[in-house]
């Protein structure tokens, strides 16, 4: 058994739908969540900063004496790929793997569309992770530049008419191309779940990567023997490189219930500090 915390980090807020996952299936642990708000998005930048981004976090992130590292990101996965090397032994996951597992699980026609920052459409990462686990499939991907920002600041709502028309603007190739599975290829996308699902249809199975990392986490901490043995509700610590109070304010959306927890400042300076 191990009481350490498990380490969760993304470029902003959207990693907190996979806490809320992880609160669900793993309710006796301690989550240490970063969210560098101040440099998001990182779906625009070149791949050369986003490894430097995602080395930072995850040595701020290693300060906490954490068990097991998550990047909640779909542009920092698809730019790490699965071998990301912490130090220490520290185990790590993006979303990415446990996202494709699911995604050639599900399918029926074989044919599987993605959606994701235009950093992950550019690295091709999730299409390489399909045709490695099963070669005959096809997969269509699609950049969808607005949804990040769009979440961030509110336009969740299944009425939303801003993020409706975004929503079929990208989504109509995907949608032409008969998928029968969507990877929801970013962690902010779960939030707007309901306006991809209306556009889509109900025969189209929507894969959130949070969701299975997640599961991922609880299979290796399970066969390593490395679960929590507290009994007790496990804690969530939050961190921010902006503003804690707007990170407070839209936290609820993302975890999907009252939001609990301190959430405090780091600076650039310490991130980026050797």
């Amino acid at each position: 058994m191990n009481n350490a915390p498990i380490g969760v980090f993304d470029s902003g807020i959207g990693g907190l739908t996979a806490v809320a996952e992880f609160n669900r299936l793993l309710p006796h642990e301690n989550i240490v969540y970063f969210g560098d708000t101040a440099r998001l998005p990182y779906g625009t930048r070149s791949k050369e900063t986003i490894l430097k981004y995602a080395e930072q976090d995850i040595r701020f992130i290693k300060k906490h004496n954490v068990k097991f590292i998550v990047a909640a990101c779909g542009t920092v996965s698809s730019a790490v790929g699965a071998n990301m090397q912490t130090g220490d032994g520290v185990p790590f996951t993006g979303v990415l793997m446990p996202a494709a597992q699911a995604a050639c699980s599900a399918t029926r026609s074989g044919r599987i569309g993605v959606i994701g920052t235009p950093a992950t459409i550019r690295s091709g990462a999730y299409g390489k992770a399909i045709r490695a686990i099963r070669p005959d499939l096809t997969v269509v991907g699609n950049g969808c530049p607005l949804f990040v920002p769009l979440v961030e600041n509110g336009f969740t709502a299944r009425d939303n008419e801003i993020t409706k028309l975004a929503a079929a603007q990208y989504l109509k190739p995907i949608r032409d191309e008969n998928v029968d599975v969507l990877i929801m290829g970013c962690t902010h996308y779960p939030i707007i779940r309901d306006i991809i699902s209306d556009y889509m249809g109900d025969n189209v199975t929507l894969i959130s990567p949070g969701e299975e990392a997640a599961k991922h986490v609880l299979a290796v901490l399970t066969e390593t023997e490395m679960l929590s043995d507290r009994e007790e509700q496990g804690e969530n610590r939050y961190f921010a490189s902006d503003s804690v109070e707007l990170f407070a304010e839209n936290a609820k959306a993302f975890l999907g219930q009252e939001f609990r927890g301190r959430v405090e400042k780091v600076s650039i300076d310490e991130l980026t500090a050797v």
